[in-house]
């Protein structure tokens, strides 16, 4: 497993993707190529632990964590990132961005990249206005994205003032920014993913090469 704890490294710009990545696919990394290309920056893939009162409901944050070692290989730009893995209990956003803001201070810029479906659903995160406070946010969108909807009262008036026309609005200051990703369209889910495995249909060109070659080493996602 990558063992991410950037000791001793201060880059102008932190940008991170999070999430289950289960199993990392080739719409996660279109997402990441395109926002470290518009960023000019480099992501850091952070998959999230694992439940800590049920098992996981894939594969284990090892095996997630391998995978993503195995998809950003020789990916100029890419990273993994666990520190997501290394905190006992649940991992929350908001914990991690104050734990990182404790080690690198409030006037880096840092930005979290999110999906569409993920950034509406974003009252329903913990302490979520705090976040604003604390990092930027970079949404990957497409042309009739959610977010072209009419958003909850709520998030609406949250996002009042904060929308960034480009990537030097989120360089010029350290968090409290939108900025909407345009990228391309890829259809593929992990959810999808993982079904296709278990019902034995086609699945392996929807992944990298080497993630589908550990998946079928270490069978998962197939049916007990």
């Amino acid at each position: 497993m990558s063992a991410e704890s950037d000791a001793g490294e201060r880059p102008g710009f932190w940008v991170f993707y999070g999430g289950t990545f289960d199993p990392v696919h080739d719409g996660h990394l279109a997402i990441a190529r395109a926002a470290r290309d518009a960023l000019q920056a480099t992501v850091r893939l952070m998959p999230a632990a694992d439940p800590p009162h049920r098992a996981p409901p894939g594969a284990n944050a090892a095996h997630r964590a391998r995978m993503l070692d195995l998809a950003v290989a020789g990916e100029p730009g890419l990273r993994v990132d666990t520190r997501e893995l290394a905190r006992a209990g649940r991992s929350y956003t908001v914990d991690t961005l104050r734990e990182l803001r404790a080690q690198v201070g409030m006037q880096v810029p840092v930005a979290l990249v999110v999906g569409a479906d993920s950034f509406l659903g974003l009252p329903q995160w913990r302490d979520w206005r705090a976040l604003f406070d604390l990092a930027h946010f970079v949404v990957a969108d497409r042309p009739g994205s959610p977010l072209d909807e009419d958003l909850a009262p709520e998030l609406a008036a949250a996002l009042d003032g904060r929308e960034a026309a480009d990537a030097a609005a989120l360089r010029a200051a350290p968090a409290g920014r939108v900025l909407r990703l345009h990228q391309p369209l890829h259809a593929e889910s992990a959810s999808q993913v993982r079904l296709r495995i278990a019902a034995g249909q086609p699945w392996q060109d929807l992944v990298p090469l080497a993630v589908a070659a550990y998946i079928q080493r270490h069978g998962l996602y197939v049916r007990p």
